[in-house]
């Protein structure tokens, strides 16, 4: 049964389908791969120019988010390759003659079963093996430029928030940051929130810097006065120091962050071996990128199925609908996992079995053995003697 299944078929019909399936599925991941390339490229180079780092140290970045996406990238492509192959043999009444001579959409799959193979293969590869290294990588690199965290780095002459808009900071002048994360600064302007009082701190100098213990991030103020209340108001407060220290971003919210972070980067062996729900989860996730493969090519095969008169696209845009919602709904799944709100035995596998069952039963359906059965149910009548 075994060698059955994975037996090629070398016929001209298939050899046909099957290039026209190569040819599809390379013009568009071409084409996705390009559009997430440029997005990468311009957001890279934007964070270059805002943070002061040379472009060439942050364009490895953009390679190692592309092989991240790329099992994502894969999938959408080969799905969306399988719809416009069968709806283009429709367009061409081709499909109807095969249809005459016995070929169904069971035959149009086992024609394009080495191609579903040789792809579940490789995004078993990128999603298991490929994107953990991929992450671990990016996350060593934005260790050496971005020094690890979106907050280590200000940026001098902008107003820069933290703390969700309950501080604004100020400097016109700023240093780059050094191998220990530590950065210095001249003259500071804050804006912060204390009880619902305005308070305004100016300071010569400052120096952001990482607490070792708590992970918070702290700005260590110099030379400056403290201003609380309105001014004019009877109740202002105000206070000149010689160092004054302020956090700016918590050590619980970096260390939420980077437990996830941790999570994503670390092998699949590593993964089993940890247990716990956010291994969980990731697991999950990286198993089921290869599964849906199977899910998503037998979709593509049902949703080509079409007429000459069918507007030309709505086979694509139903797919794109298909196919966010089914990865969005496994997303959904994970962050349930992960916050412990839907237990891991249950997992994402719910998903993939409901996409199951409606394929078999709208298969049962476009075959006409559903209504078959409905019809014999309500109008057989038994013979009476």
């Amino acid at each position: 049964m075994l060698f059955k299944i994975l037996t090629y078929q070398n016929t001209i019909i298939s050899r046909y389908i099957l290039r026209n399936l190569l040819v599809y599925f390379s013009a568009i991941i071409f084409i996705i791969s390009l559009l997430v390339f440029g997005n990468q490229f311009v957001l890279t180079a934007q964070e270059s120019i805002e943070h002061g780092i040379p472009f060439k140290e942050l364009i490895p970045l953009v390679g190692f988010n592309m092989l991240r996406d790329l099992p994502i990238i894969f999938s959408l492509s080969f799905f969306l390759s399988i719809i416009v192959t069968i709806s283009q043999l429709y367009k061409s009444s081709e499909a109807i003659v095969m249809n005459s001579i016995g070929l169904n959409d069971k035959n149009f799959i086992h024609l394009i079963q080495p191609m579903i193979l040789i792809s579940f293969i490789i995004v078993f590869f990128l999603s298991i093996f490929a994107v953990p290294w991929a992450k671990d990588q990016k996350s060593y690199e934005e260790d050496k430029t971005l020094n690890a965290s979106e907050f280590s780095f200000i940026t001098e002459g902008k107003f820069e928030s933290f703390k969700d808009g309950d501080i604004v900071f100020y400097a016109s002048e700023s240093n780059a940051v050094n191998t220990d994360g530590v950065q210095d600064m001249e003259e500071i302007f804050i804006y912060a929130v204390n009880n619902g009082k305005p308070i305004i701190v100016l300071a010569s100098e400052a120096t952001k810097y990482m607490n070792s213990e708590s992970k918070s991030v702290y700005l260590r103020l110099k030379d400056g006065y403290r201003y609380e209340g309105l001014p004019g108001s009877e109740n202002i407060s105000i206070l000149d120091f010689n160092q004054y220290d302020l956090e700016i971003v918590s050590g619980e919210a970096q260390k939420s962050i980077s437990t996830y972070l941790e999570i994503e980067e670390k092998t699949t062996i590593n993964l089993v071996i940890e247990g716990g729900a956010l291994a969980a989860a990731e697991l999950q996730w990286r198993i089921s990128q290869p599964i849906s493969i199977f899910i998503l090519s037998v979709f593509g095969v049902f949703l080509g199925k079409s007429s000459p008169r069918t507007g030309k696209g709505i086979n694509l845009i139903i797919g794109l609908v298909v196919f966010l919602l089914y990865n969005n709904t496994l997303l959904i799944a994970k962050s349930s996992i992960e916050n412990e709100q839907l237990s891991p035995l249950i997992g994402m596998w719910p998903i993939h079995l409901f996409l199951v069952l409606f394929l078999f039963l709208f298969y049962q359906y476009r075959e006409g053995k559903i209504t078959n059965s409905i019809y014999k149910i309500l109008f057989f009548k038994p013979l009476k003697r």
